[in-house]
């Protein structure tokens, strides 16, 4: 997760960060497209939400192997991340078993931090997404591997805000959401999250986790007219999942329990040689 970034236990654990191999390393894998959509144009420039505004630290160096969250959004193989995590990537590679198994095309957003990755790992179920923010103050479940652990983050919508990633000159509206708890309790850095679903009370996902800071306490996710708008682009998605309403923190536990068992929610990787 760009930028600086606190109940109970999950009922799973994955142990320390385990090393993986690229699937198939010594057998052809076609190049990775890269492709980029943006609907801004200088006659419909984006909404502006909120007055808030956040700096979102570019990373030292530039892009570097690294990893993050991605989640299923159509069950054949079609899968949303942050965009941060893919940008630069030679080879971005889902987790499949103890082997990375890298995907074939990937599709960035412009306006937001999202991107969809397409590859040949289908998943058994899809989350559902929303075109729409929920009401401030209501509970945000945010789902991902910070520290490359399953970790549940329980937070509060503050409101819309936007965004500006390092010196870019373009502006993203997010959701600011206030962070209250974690499970497993912790507070370390949220670096790992990074394109994880962020479910609502509803149980829509609403955004994707970009960013987060250590001092505020805060988190930012992509605004979800934004992910809607990239994935009718991408043309690859049919699926209309049905969303159930999230009882609880025992009740997005069990839920991120069942979608990690399933492969529905996955590490991704980058690999920037």
């Amino acid at each position: 997760m760009a930028g600086k970034q606190g109940c109970g236990c999950l009922p799973f654990a994955l142990g320390a960060l385990l090393l993986f191999a690229w699937f198939a390393q010594d057998v052809r894998v076609p190049p990775l497209e890269v492709e980029q959509f943006d609907p801004r144009t200088p006659r419909r420039p984006m909404p502006q939400w909120g007055d808030e505004q956040f700096v979102i630290e570019d990373r030292p160096g530039g892009p570097a192997d690294s990893m993050g969250t991605a989640f299923a959004v159509d069950r054949d193989g079609v899968w949303l991340t942050a965009e941060h995590v893919t940008h630069g990537c030679a080879r971005v590679g889902l987790e499949d078993g103890r082997f990375a198994r890298p995907v074939t095309r990937v599709l960035e957003s412009r306006e937001a931090d999202a991107a969809l990755v397409q590859g040949d790992i289908s998943s058994p179920d899809a989350l559902p997404l929303s075109d729409h923010g929920p009401q401030p103050g209501t509970p945000g479940y945010h789902l991902g591997f910070p520290a490359g652990e399953p970790t549940l983050v329980v937070s509060e919508l503050i409101g819309s805000a936007s965004a500006r990633r390092g010196r870019s000159a373009l502006t993203q509206p997010v959701l600011a959401w206030a962070e209250r708890s974690r499970v497993p309790d912790g507070n370390g850095t949220l670096s790992g999250i990074s394109g994880g679903p962020i479910l609502a009370e509803d149980g829509h996902v609403v955004g994707v986790n970009s960013a987060a800071t250590d001092r505020r306490g805060r988190i930012l996710t992509t605004a979800p007219d934004a992910i809607i708008r990239l994935a009718s682009a991408s043309r690859a998605i049919d699926e209309r999942p049905v969303a159930y309403p999230v009882t609880g923190i025992a009740d997005a536990q069990r839920r991120f329990a069942t979608w990690l068992d399933q492969g529905v929610i996955r590490r991704i990787f980058c690999d920037v040689d």
